[in-house]
């Protein structure tokens, strides 16, 4: 794997999902807690670096109230200058004015995180190839309904939007 070159303050961290019902399902190939830590590993590097945070939170449309453990879990809550985001849909791009405030602050690469990798990872990933967006995909940060389902977006779709890494190597990257 070639050295990561990442410029902080036109990188995002998108981090997706991490709320405590999906934290608790069963993925793989890494536990809900494994994906969590570091994403927080890597949200405290990009603030420290100057980079953006974004946190992204799902919520079901047309429901009078969401369902339990529908709350972020504690360690991804947003700092202050972090970017929060609610979807209605798979991709956190969909109808949340994401791309414009990425833009406002010169964003050009992401870096998604999160859970779960074959759904709002991979569709969130999707849409910003779609919106020219580079992208960096560190692996470990994200898990699948199965490692099976996981591995195939690692290997299969993410090296078309982008480059496959690890949370380690954005870390280092980041200085």
């Amino acid at each position: 794997m070639s050295e990561l070159i990442i410029e902080p303050a036109r990188t995002a961290l998108v981090v997706i999902d991490l709320q405590v019902r999906i934290v608790g399902m069963d993925t793989g190939p890494h536990s809900g807690a494994e994906v969590v830590r570091r994403s927080a590993r890597l949200a405290d590097a990009f603030r420290a670096a100057g980079g953006t945070v974004a946190v992204v939170r799902a919520e079901r449309p047309g429901v009078p109230e969401q369902p339990p453990g529908s709350e972020l879990v504690a360690e991804i809550e947003p700092r202050a200058g972090d970017l929060a985001v609610t979807k209605r849909a798979w991709s956190a791009f969909h109808e949340t004015g994401l791309h414009e405030r990425l833009g406002e602050r010169g964003v050009d690469t992401l870096v998604p995180v999160g859970l779960v990798t074959n759904a709002g990872v991979e569709s969130t990933a999707r849409a910003a190839s779609d919106h020219d967006y580079a992208l960096l995909f560190p692996e470990d940060a994200m898990s699948g309904f199965d490692a099976a389902s996981h591995r195939f977006a690692v290997e299969t779709i993410f090296p078309l939007l982008g480059t496959v890494t690890t949370a380690d190597a954005v870390i280092a990257a980041l200085g």
